[in-house]
């Protein structure tokens, strides 16, 4: 049998890093007087640095070099239990909150979801709002180390798909030898965008707190809010364009970003099919939606229709969330593509969710060659990517993936159905939260949230994000047989 032990000894070193965490509310907390909730900062701090060391002391006997079991093993404990240790100081912040709400709210936070179970947003005490968006930023660095350290091992959009896509001289190209050092460049990058768009808020309006917590979840690509309105609340262009243009780098691959600073050459982002299409395909849909706006009506000005499709195609596309309007309101059309948008386009390598774009591309492929081949079943045409072919294992891993989402979709949306939600609020609040969009349609569309749901519904969702942010195998993976054989 596979232990867990060596696997939760690891885990008890990332529990104490993360009880750091809890030190941000707390200096905000400081800040507002309220010594109440210091104390609360102060004791989740307390108990998780406390919990961390216990469980590294009870396990240090089991020390040793993590396989690739193990680190599967340890991605589902991280986003399984921190969300616990998060959620913990949100039942003593939040008034009326229950722990399945807490939870809920957690595991969207820290997977970067952004699907909100709170209503009363502006009259929450700065501390938490800081400490709901800081999960994301938070969130985001765990997507990183994910994808270098562990999605490669099941060929499910790592190493493999960036070396496929990867055009000219640089495909043979390792991002660094060790996985420590690529995730190190990688942060490095994500806080350097990190800083810029914390000061473009700032100079687009925002005031200091407002615009560290919209960095955060701006750049984690889960757009929670202080505010009930979301961005909405500030009636901003200025607002609007610097979010807009945040999130489009940040539906971008890091890993590109990361070549161009080490190489000093734009061509890993000029020669990329990958960002080639997810740009085209959002121009495409916001030329779309903007016309639909204008011929119904929606928008009498031009200016004003083209601005708030492309604000929102953005924002759903790349899975972030945001909202400035009540976009479910628009012809039914608007808000379906929007949510179909978000469950492919943001890139392999980003903090966005979804299923990635590269796989929808090379699921387009796979279906045109095997329409060639019925012409032609003698013919000699593989799957490639970036001039390079695509491996067999690959493809399979992805043909593989595409099975269970399609499945879990909707297993996941039938046992919502049982709970009693109507079709539209349990299909919408699966596809949301699986692919790490948020908001939904129906009862959870973007003027409302999902606090309005059951327990049981809470958490079937919370299941949902999980699934969607490990990538669904990852998680699957612990429930085979062959997994816990030695």
């Amino acid at each position: 049998m596979t232990s867990i032990l060596p696997a939760l000894n690891v885990f008890s070193r990332v529990l104490v890093a993360f009880s750091f965490a809890f030190l941000v509310p707390l200096a905000w907390a400081w800040s507002e007087d309220h010594e109440s909730y210091r104390f609360v900062w102060e004791g989740a701090f307390g108990l998780a640095l406390a919990s961390g060391w216990v469980i590294w002391m009870l396990t240090r006997p089991h020390r040793r070099e993590l396989q690739a079991k193990d680190g599967f093993l340890l991605v589902n404990m991280v986003w399984l239990l921190l969300p616990a240790f998060s959620a913990v100081p949100l039942m003593f912040t939040v008034p009326g909150i229950t722990w399945t709400q807490a939870y809920f709210e957690a595991m969207s936070a820290l997977t970067a979801t952004g699907a909100t179970a709170l209503n009363g947003l502006d009259a929450l005490p700065v501390s938490v709002n800081v400490w709901r968006c800081f999960l994301q930023l938070l969130g985001g660095l765990g997507i990183m180390l994910l994808v270098v350290a562990v999605l490669p091992l099941l060929g499910l959009g790592g190493v493999q798909l960036y070396k496929a896509e990867t055009p000219g001289p640089m495909k043979d190209t390792r991002f660094t030898p060790r996985i420590a050092e690529t995730a190190r460049g990688l942060w490095g990058v994500y806080f350097l965008f990190s800083a810029a768009c914390l000061l473009a808020y700032r100079w687009a309006g925002m005031g200091w707190a407002d615009a560290f917590m919209h960095m955060c979840t701006t750049m984690g690509l889960g757009g929670l809010s202080s505010h009930d309105e979301s961005l909405g609340y500030f009636q901003s262009d200025r607002v609007e364009y610097v979010s807009m243009f945040f999130m489009v780098i940040s539906g971008i691959s890091f890993v590109r970003y990361f070549i161009v600073l080490r190489n000093r050459t734009l061509k890993p982002l000029t020669q990329d099919r990958e960002i080639r299409t997810y740009l085209v395909v959002m121009a495409l849909a916001i030329v779309l939606v903007t016309v639909l706006l204008m011929v119904h009506g929606v928008y009498a000005d031009i200016g004003e229709a083209l601005r708030k499709s492309a604000f929102h195609v953005i924002s759903v596309a790349t899975t972030t969330g945001y909202a400035t309007t009540d976009y479910a309101q628009w012809p039914v059309f608007a808000p379906v593509l929007l949510i179909f948008l978000g469950t492919f386009v943001s890139c392999a390598g980003s903090t966005g969710g979804g299923i990635k774009l590269v796989r929808m591309v090379l699921l387009l492929k796979q279906a045109r060659r095997e329409l060639v081949r019925i012409i032609h079943p003698r013919v000699v045409n593989p799957v490639t990517l970036g001039h390079q072919v695509v491996p067999p294992q690959v493809m399979n891993a992805v043909l593989g993936f595409m099975l269970i989402y399609g499945a879990a979709t909707m297993g996941l949306t039938m046992l919502l159905l049982f709970t009693g939600l109507d079709i539209v609020t349990a299909f919408s609040a699966v596809v949301a939260t699986v692919n790490n969009i948020g908001p939904g349609l129906g009862l959870v569309g973007p003027s409302s949230h999902y606090g309005v749901l059951t327990s049981l519904q809470l958490n079937i969702l919370s299941f949902a994000m999980l699934l969607g942010r490990l990538e669904l195998l990852s998680f699957l993976v612990l429930f085979t047989g062959h997994f816990w054989r030695k």
